[in-house]
């Protein structure tokens, strides 16, 4: 399954501002951060801490001690990946450079063995891998890794590449040449050493991969023994904590989703990554069971996952609270990666769907709309005095910080964006498959076509795919996702239907010599195509109402509103400073209003007939509240927390007039 990121220009308005704000704005934001450049924002000192190793290991003196989150090397690589991305998208010689400088930073921050850690060579050289459980070393390694493909496939140069292979062996001779016990404590390495495999194609990425995964659970107290041979800790974690720490059966073994959210997904995308490679039917299976685990019974309707704050982890089914939801934007980014490695296994739109959701509600809701302020955590409900204050809610935050302490996710929603393409297609030797909907111009080599695709996706629901062959006519298959979201759906061969309502359109009536068929979620169209080929795919944009399983308690009652891939919110600024008054009626129509390119940077607002409950005085009344008739305005759920301190609400309660 081969990516398009080098060949799909986009040129929608939607994707291209993100693109343009990521070059322009994000990156060199979040390089000031890395260099602590940014005023009144939390410390980072990642670059920092790459110096003052470098240094160390070139003269034996520490300039300054590390600082930061035991992975703070991460953030850097991530930045770096986020730098590939765009230079595809945007070729700059100065951010090249740039990049280089902190690349032969990287290199000379790292010890003759191949060992890499910023860490470890600043706080205790000697303990290398000793904390497997807490230290985060292989993360670090794996972060890294992904960067060094990116770049490499970016720009063509080795240096990461290089430098991330010789960590490579370093990690090899650890774990396999001297039989070291032990597997990553935040799986991250697996996926990414599975990525090195096919950019390097060195045997020992892949046996690393490999043996990463097969032993995870195979004894489920290595952290327990870790513990006892070490007189520290970093965060004091319960080693015994086997289901947070995915370890409580072999991989192949496991049925459900537990612990951190993030560590999960990244756990199961390089699961999926090895099953692709080495077509494990069991892996496979296991894959399936945690991906249904997931996305049937705990994820949020925006595409969160991840319910509590304690441990940023799963809890159990059916529970997702809104108002104390976790939501980590990585873990969605993480569901994200998992989703399209599923889709390379398993050719179902029943993934691309998730990944949808989760792109275009959780993860944007993650940066606010200028680039430079992020949410890590995404709740469905947020009320200003006590979101982000009282003890239960300190983590759901009204509003989006600079910056983080621990701040994975905001180089994490860089990278992912600046490489949106890759999620958008993907290509068989004998399929192009259209998974996303963004306007722009891919250009095939192998089956020798350019494809011109016209959408103002996600506020209107019509996709055109014009073909123009590079000679007469070029002979492939085209498959179009149909969104589950869409009731009816109707696909055109200029202009004649093929597909209406959901359902092939009968053969008998089209003229258009293609073969089609409809197969898990997607339109598959083989033919000739000639010049000027088109192909029209009309989706219905008809708001609808979203209903919870009765199992989930804090969605009982209540309803959310939606269109498109667009999950909506009330936010206090449109609805007189009160949403938690606001009941829904559910008989009335939602009204869609017009595109205001004047507001949140472009958006399509809603609207829906209500009440709202009157306050009453006293605490307690044994007199039923009053109400009035009002109008309940919506905007997309990405976009809340953009204009200032407001409340929020997802879920809306739902009653009829009395």
């Amino acid at each position: 399954m081969q990516t398009l990121l080098k060949h799909f220009q986009i040129t929608d308005s939607f994707w291209t501002r993100y693109e343009h704000l990521i070059k322009e704005t994000v990156i060199p934001y979040q390089e000031k951060a890395l260099h602590d450049q940014i005023p009144n924002a939390e410390k980072s000192h990642a670059i920092a801490n790459f110096q003052a190793a470098a240094e160390y290991l070139k003269t034996g003196i520490k300039p300054t001690d590390f600082y930061g989150m035991v992975f703070q090397d991460s953030d850097v690589a991530k930045w770096l990946e986020a730098v590939s991305y765009t230079l595809v998208l945007f070729p700059d010689a100065e951010l090249e450079a740039r990049a280089d400088e902190i690349i032969e930073l990287v290199g000379s921050a790292q010890q003759a063995d191949g060992y890499l850690d910023t860490y470890f060579t600043l706080n205790d050289d000697k303990a290398h891998f000793s904390n497997l459980h807490e230290a985060h070393e292989l993360y670090c390694a794996g972060h890294m890794m992904e960067a060094a493909v990116a770049y490499y496939e970016s720009t063509g140069k080795r240096s990461l590449l290089d430098i991330m292979l010789r960590v490579t062996d370093c990690i090899y001779e650890h774990f396999i040449t001297q039989k070291a016990e032990g597997y990553p404590g935040h799986p991250e390495v697996e996926l990414a050493l599975m990525r090195m495999y096919q950019a390097s194609h060195e045997q020992k990425c892949l046996a690393l991969a490999e043996h990463f995964i097969n032993i995870r659970g195979i004894d489920p107290h290595f952290y327990e023994k870790e513990r006892k041979k070490i007189d520290w800790t970093v965060w004091n974690n319960d080693p015994t904590n086997y289901e947070y720490e995915q370890n409580y059966a072999p991989v192949r073994e496991q049925d459900r989703a537990t612990g951190h959210a993030v560590r999960a997904v990244y756990l199961y995308t390089g699961m999926a990554m090895l099953a692709q490679e080495t077509k494990d039917s069991a892996l496979l299976d296991a894959c399936k069971r945690l991906w249904n685990s997931i996305t049937e019974e705990q994820m949020y309707v925006t595409g969160g996952i991840g319910s509590t704050c304690l441990g940023e982890a799963f809890t159990t089914a059916y529970h997702l609270p809104n108002d104390t939801a976790y939501a980590e934007t990585c873990a969605s980014i993480g569901l994200i990666f998992f989703a399209r490695r599923m889709l390379e296994l398993d050719m179902d739109s029943r993934y691309t769907n998730v990944m949808e959701r989760a792109l275009y509600n959780c993860v944007l809701a993650g940066m606010q709309l200028n680039g430079t302020r992020f949410f890590y955590v995404n709740p469905l409900e947020v009320e200003p005095g006590v979101s982000g204050i009282i003890p239960t809610h300190k983590h759901t935050l009204p509003e989006r910080p600079m910056w983080f302490g621990c701040a994975c996710c905001p180089p994490n929603v860089a990278r992912l964006l600046s490489s949106i393409a890759e999620y958008a297609w993907s290509e068989t030797d004998d399929t192009l498959y259209s998974h996303l909907y963004l306007a722009g111009d891919l250009r095939l080599e192998q089956k020798k076509a350019t494809i011109h695709v016209e959408t103002e996706y996600p506020y209107h629901g019509t996709i055109k795919y014009k073909i123009e062959p590079a000679d007469s006519s070029a002979e492939f298959t085209l498959a179009i996702r149909i969104p589950d979201w869409s009731s009816h759906t109707d696909v055109r061969i200029n202009d004649v239907p093929i597909f209406k309502g959901n359902h092939l359109y009968d053969a008998n009536k089209t003229n258009v010599y293609a073969d089609i068929k409809y197969h898990q979620g997607y339109l598959y169209i083989h033919r000739s195509f000639l010049k000027d080929d088109e192909i029209e795919v009309n989706m219905d944009m008809t708001p609808y109402r979203i209903y919870a399983n009765a199992k989930i308690s804090a969605d009982s009652g209540r309803v959310a509103v939606a269109r498109g891939p667009l999950v909506y919110c009330a936010e206090g600024v449109d609805n007189d400073d009160d949403v938690f008054s606001l009941h829904a009626d559910p008989y009335s129509a939602i009204d869609v209003t017009h595109y205001d390119a004047n507001i949140l940077h472009g958006v399509v607002r809603m609207e829906l007939n209500g009440y709202r409950i009157q306050n009453m005085k006293s605490l307690y009344s044994l007199s039923r509240p009053e109400r009035t008739a009002c109008r309940i305005k919506l905007i997309p759920y990405y976009a809340w927390g953009n204009r200032g301190l407001n409340q929020m609400r997802v879920w809306l309660p739902e009653s009829s007039e009395s």
